[in-house]
């Protein structure tokens, strides 16, 4: 997770996701092969735009094991995850400048639904 989210110390790492699970049911899934190999945080909610979805925070694979399937193989778990927790649909949001990412997702079959706007309220 660190390669994905290097502005999380990892003194900090724990603490935020313990708050996540308590307050918004994040989720840490991964995939081993002796070690691991990829990780995604994730939360099942519900909203009145979408109904019950699976919204994906993060998904990485070690980048020494990019282009191996790990990622996509998370990624698979997770849409039947969704499926089998009565999910209407899976989102996430994704950088701009995430080329790679994005023709993953493409590949996956996911499509580009809306813009994302941020604002933000400390420097």
């Amino acid at each position: 997770m660190a390669e994905l989210r290097p502005h999380v110390q990892a003194e900090e790492f724990l603490a935020r996701v313990r708050r996540q699970s308590g307050s918004a049911g994040y989720k840490l899934a991964f995939l081993t092969d002796g070690e691991a190999k990829a990780v995604a945080g994730f939360r099942v909610v519900e909203c009145l735009a979408w109904g019950k979805f699976l919204y994906l925070d993060d998904l990485v694979a070690k980048s020494s094991d990019r282009s191996k399937g790990y990622g996509g193989e998370l990624f698979d778990w997770l849409v039947e995850y969704a499926r089998a927790e009565g999910c209407e649909e899976f989102h996430l949001n994704s950088r701009v400048q995430r080329f790679d990412a994005h023709r993953f997702y493409l590949n996956k079959r996911m499509f580009i639904e809306c813009h994302h706007f941020a604002l933000k309220l400390r420097a």
